[in-house]
């Protein structure tokens, strides 16, 4: 289920903590989500992911409540969630979602990002059969935690696997199961968790190491995109 690109996908957030670019991105997904069901996270399933995903990126409590009231400001921007579908590099493939209030200067900085990359953007819909969108939720594994347990409970809730790492913890389920799988999390007491849906790849492909530099030197130049919210690829 693309682990390797989520080890990366992980250094990248950090990397653009550092650099100031993933608070902006958290930010809007919470203004996005109190725009649409209310900025009260008690209330709105989608603001309360929101945040417990900003909190988990230790992004502060203050930029957190400036994301929530911009929501209600008159001048607030209406952002709409895109995607777009590609080929890249060495029989790569990308699906990129974007969060933007201007979508052909997205979209024509999508194009100019996968042709000064190697690859090309195509129709939409021709990915569908390549991706599945998974339900995704990361924590950190404790000696408090019973895995064993947490697991069968779990089920019960959607989960449909559940990767065990050295430090972390990977819960997969159907994206329908979203709002029960992170419900139950919360429920059972785990805290610091990181919610959200991602399109894991059906077939990954297996590259070569310079292969795999090409494809992310694309990715990369997509996720400095400020509309971009996250790159996914068929990569193994």
């Amino acid at each position: 289920m693309g682990r390797a690109f989520e080890a990366r996908r992980a250094g990248k957030e950090k990397r653009w903590g550092e650099m100031s670019r993933l608070y902006p991105k958290l930010g809007k997904i919470i203004t996005m989500a109190a725009k649409a069901g209310g900025s009260d996270p008690n209330s709105n399933t989608a603001l309360k992911t929101a945040v417990n995903n900003a909190k988990a990126q230790n992004m502060p409590k203050d930029n957190i409540d400036k994301a929530i009231k911009r929501a209600t400001a008159a001048d607030a921007a209406n952002y709409d969630e895109v995607s777009y579908e590609g080929k890249g590099p060495h029989g790569s493939l990308l699906w990129v979602e974007c969060a933007t209030d201007n979508t052909t200067r997205t979209v024509a900085n999508v194009k100019t990002a996968f042709n000064k990359g190697g690859g090309q953007v195509v129709n939409s819909g021709s990915l569908d059969f390549m991706f599945t969108r998974k339900a995704v939720i990361e924590f950190a594994k404790t000696d408090s935690l019973d895995l064993e347990e947490l697991e069968l409970n779990l089920i019960d809730f959607g989960l449909e696997e559940m990767d065990v790492q050295d430090d972390r913890v990977i819960v997969y389920g159907e994206f329908t199961s979203f709002g029960e799988l992170t419900k139950a999390c919360e429920d059972m007491g785990i805290e610091g968790f990181k919610a959200n849906l991602q399109r894991i790849a059906n077939s990954p492909v297996e590259l070569s190491e310079a292969q795999i530099e090409e494809v992310e030197a694309l990715v990369d130049k997509l996720e400095e995109d400020d509309d971009v919210q996250a790159v996914f690829t068929n990569l193994a």
